[in-house]
């Protein structure tokens, strides 16, 4: 038991109170005296009086004791109770509840410094708000990024850019975004994402924000870099056989002593007609530089899609068509997968097109291969439309793979280089993405997610 001392004292005020009642009676009945009647009346009230006086005394301790603990002055209530109360072991009791409870605070204390250090370490921002927009935290690279050091609610970021709050507040859970923000003169453009999570009855929103800036810079650079090669191989295959004929043309017709230009008379036929093809080779390469840059004025002149519905089966079916012709020579299959009633809003036009060319592209890359097959099918799930083009043939080099979409870049002898990065960008403009994955000597699959 707890507390002994209280309970001793309640007992022996209980045992005084209860005999001298029964002292009172019998002297009323057995001993009728007016004095000592009194007497022990007034000694029957002093104990309940005394009895009531120690009970509130007692509450006021109790009430001290929790008033203590609970505001945490553990030192105060130790000098205010004094050695030998009722309540020496419960306080005892609590003074070891308070220690464990003051360590394990302790512990929080360091293990939140410990994750609010690693937090503001990282190099992606971060942002948790209410539904309402009351900010609960920012973390450092969050202030580095938006140049600030106190938001206290979500509509400041709309200083930076507008509808920017209402952005964050709206964004999918788990899904990925990118913005673009002005900040000092600076566009950043950023990576958004957000979860949302319950701390007890309040919901809370976490986005992390990360400056992918440098990330793009360098892939832009990559893409500069892999297209100035591509640019440079071609122009080269095209110029150094014009360099090669025309100095082979300049020494038919100047002597390589004197550098004399010879008499016409002593052209033969044989020299003229070979002056004439080397000519002929050189009007088709400098032809073949001018349909390259076309091609490459053409990446940049694409136009804008016209939406509307189009029935998905009916495209692939016309797709499919197109190509009969080839497809009895070459006895390969064309197999379609899709379902009638499959809709999807798109430029049929545009959208056509790119089929066109993944599906050349597939014929080309599996004829050469016994019971060759190339696959159209298409599907829907509650967010998106997938139309797939595989094929069975020999597949995409790893080598091959990286510039795949880099404008220009073949590996076709008489292909430009621009029919998949064209159909990459139609399909961005259409608000979705062209990818593929491809097993060397299996198959390829281009997959159209819009």
């Amino acid at each position: 038991m707890i507390c002994k001392i209280y309970y001793r004292r309640i007992i022996i005020r209980v045992i005084l109170l209860a005999l001298n009642a029964l002292l009172l009676f019998w002297i009323i009945f057995f001993f009728p005296n007016v004095s000592l009647i009194i007497l022990t009346g007034l000694l029957f009230l002093f104990q309940v009086v005394s009895l009531i006086r120690y009970l509130n005394k007692i509450n006021q301790k109790l009430e001290l004791f929790f008033l203590a603990y609970l505001s945490g002055d553990v030192t105060s209530l130790k000098h205010s109770l004094k050695s030998g109360s009722e309540f020496d072991k419960l306080q005892e009791y609590f003074t070891r509840i308070n220690d464990r409870l003051e360590k394990i605070r302790v512990e929080n204390e360091i293990r939140n410094t410990y994750f609010k250090t690693i937090v503001d370490q990282t190099n992606v921002g971060l942002i948790s708000f209410t539904q309402n927009g009351t900010v609960e935290f920012i973390n450092d690279e969050f202030r580095k990024i938006f140049n600030c050091y106190v938001v206290r609610n979500l509509t400041k970021l709309d200083d930076y850019k507008d509808g920017l709050s209402e952005f964050l507040k709206t964004l999918e859970p788990e899904r990925s975004d990118l913005i673009s923000v002005v900040i000092q003169g600076e566009l950043i453009p950023l990576s958004v994402k957000k979860r949302e999570f319950k701390v007890g009855d309040k919901l809370l929103h976490l986005v992390s924000l990360q400056n992918i800036k440098a990330e793009l810079d360098q892939k832009e650079m990559d893409s500069w870099q892999k297209l100035i090669r591509v640019l440079t191989h071609e122009i080269m295959n095209s110029i150094t056989p014009i360099i090669s004929l025309v100095n082979t043309i300049s020494r038919i017709f100047k002597d390589r002593e004197t550098g004399q230009i010879v008499d016409p008379k002593e052209l033969t036929p044989a020299v003229i007609d070979k002056t004439v093809r080397g000519l002929d080779i050189i009007e088709g390469r400098g032809k073949g530089l001018v349909d390259f840059v076309r091609n490459f004025r053409d990446v940049n002149k694409l136009p804008k899609p016209q939406f509307q519905v189009v029935n998905v089966r009916k495209l692939l079916l016309e797709t499919k068509m197109l190509f009969d012709e080839f497809l009895e020579q070459k006895q390969v299959e064309i197999v379609i997968s899709c379902q009638p009633s499959l809709l999807v809003q798109a430029d049929q036009k545009l959208l056509e097109q790119v089929l066109i060319n993944l599906v050349k592209n597939a014929l080309e890359a599996c004829q050469e291969k016994p019971n060759s097959k190339v696959t159209l099918s298409a599907h829907t799930t509650l967010e998106h439309t997938y139309i797939q083009v595989e094929d069975n043939g020999k597949g995409i080099p790893d080598v091959v793979m990286e510039n795949i979409f880099v404008p220009f870049f073949t590996t076709k002898e008489k292909g430009s280089g621009i029919g998949l990065s064209l159909s990459r960008q139609i399909i961005r403009m259409h608000g979705g993405t062209l990818d593929f994955i491809s097993v060397p000597g299996e198959k390829t699959i281009f997959t159209i997610k819009l």
